[in-house]
């Protein structure tokens, strides 16, 4: 089954672009060093895949027909535009970048599931909003108990360190448990491969990305939308993985950079909308709104090229 080349190289470029996201607000505020972030990224990544990813799986395998050679078809233009949009450092949407494939390769074969199609949509656009509205709740409440505590410097900076590694391994357990079946969810089905092998091997390939290419991501994302201290990025980082992680029980892949990119502009509501850099929010808003697109327009072109040769 040499198709599934496709779906390891896609969960790489997951793990370069999204994956380490859950721990990206903490490297970049110097609370924990990145090498330290990616072991436990990884760690619970995979065990959110093996434990929780198959429910995401089965919908993508219900959106549009796929077979084999379509499938790693899928795989290899999601995962060249997720490449593209890391090596220009900007946080992307894989479950676009997949979902924009999938529709391409249903419209070819004249299949595409309309209502799981709206599912997904809906819960793209409830993602970042989700976030957002989470991390201004948590803001209030966490620091309210904070404020309350009373803590000396040294007190604080041990609580928060500790609160930074928690919500980072909760994140990354929801990421794995979520976005897993961005990479292999279009393998299962006409008896390709298991939801539970297609959750292992998704996990170990986005654990590849992670340790191999996800540092300069990581910096957009913590660095330069809104500057963070560590308690904001605590919020940030949990926010994300309350929403990931309904997500899928829902069972729906969503964008972990998304959900980060909300959390961290919830952030900047509350400490004031000039603190957001508006000029590196517009870029990743351009880039989620292209990856989608750019993954139709190249599959379907290449489903009539691949029909033209033989091949589809």
């Amino acid at each position: 089954m040499w198709q599934l080349v496709s779906g390891a190289y896609l969960g790489w470029a997951l793990g370069a672009n999204d994956a380490s996201n859950v721990f990206g607000t903490a490297v970049a505020s110097r609370m924990l060093r990145f090498w330290t972030a990616a072991v436990l990224c990884c760690v619970f990544l995979f065990l959110g895949a093996v434990l929780g990813g198959a429910e995401g799986m089965h919908t993508y395998s219900s959106l549009s027909k796929t077979t084999l050679n379509t499938a790693f078809l899928t795989g290899l233009v999601a995962a060249l535009t997720v490449t593209v949009m890391t090596w220009r450092q900007l946080p992307v949407s894989t479950s676009q970048a997949v979902v924009g494939a999938l529709i391409a390769v249903g419209l070819f074969h004249g299949k595409v599931e309309l209502g799981v199609l709206g599912k997904v949509v809906a819960c793209w656009v409830g993602t970042p909003i989700g976030a957002m509205v989470a991390a201004v709740f948590f803001y209030v409440v966490v620091g309210k108990i904070f404020n309350v505590l009373n803590l000396s410097v040294f007190q604080y900076d041990f609580v928060v360190r500790w609160f930074l590694v928690l919500a980072g391994s909760y994140g990354a357990y929801a990421l794995g448990a979520n976005n897993v079946a961005n990479v292999t969810g279009a393998f299962v089905g006409e008896g390709m491969l298991t939801a539970r092998m297609a959750c292992v091997v998704g996990g170990l390939s986005i654990c590849l990305g992670v340790i191999t290419f996800s540092r300069g991501v990581m910096m957009t994302v913590g660095r330069g939308l809104v500057k963070l201290d560590a308690f904001s990025a605590f919020v940030v980082i949990l926010s994300e993985a309350v929403t990931v992680h309904v997500y899928a029980m829902v069972g729906v892949p969503v964008s972990t950079s998304q959900a980060v990119v909300g959390g961290v502009l919830g952030i900047g509501f509350v400490k004031g909308v000039r603190t957001v850099n508006r000029r590196v929010l517009t870029n990743i808003v351009l880039a989620w709104v292209s990856t989608p697109v750019i993954a139709f327009a190249v599959t379907y072109g290449a489903c009539y090229l691949g029909r033209a040769v033989g091949w589809l």
